[in-house]
């Protein structure tokens, strides 16, 4: 048995799928990326006329992810400190690891979660980062 869970604070799911699944003790979220909540805005993207990619800043995108995320948990009744594992899905490995990588140090300083990190050639959204978190709820 699972409960969906949908955030009043984060972006809308850009599908028919919930912000989060609770099984006992667990949170799944589904994949969380930068977008605005109520807009199509994503922090740090430009988008050209054919709604492709101009320019983006990883460090804008990586700051809106983690406070999606965060909106996320608290509404679950979670919080940061519970998350246990991260996935997260980067399109520019080469360029974006490295301030990612630095952001996620200054994010997770004590008792950094399991990660795994992939580069895959695109995500849904004209988005550069997505996250997937799995946390512990407290009973």
């Amino acid at each position: 048995m699972s409960d969906s869970i949908h955030s009043g604070k984060a972006p809308e799911p850009v599908g028919l799928y919930p912000h989060a699944k609770r099984v006992g003790n667990l949170l799944f979220l589904s994949g969380v990326g930068p977008r605005e909540k109520g807009t199509r805005k994503i922090p740090g993207v430009e988008l050209d006329e054919q709604g492709n990619i101009a320019s983006y800043d990883i460090e804008t995108q990586c700051r809106s992810v983690f406070q999606n995320v965060r909106y996320i948990l608290e509404d679950a009744g979670s919080s940061w400190g519970n998350i246990v594992d991260v996935t997260v899905f980067l399109t520019n490995m080469k360029d974006d690891f490295p301030i990612y990588n630095r952001l996620w140090a200054e994010y997770f300083a004590d008792n950094p979660p399991c990660r795994t990190t992939l580069e895959i050639n695109c995500l849904p959204t004209p988005i550069a980062i997505e996250l997937k978190v799995i946390a512990t709820i407290d009973s």
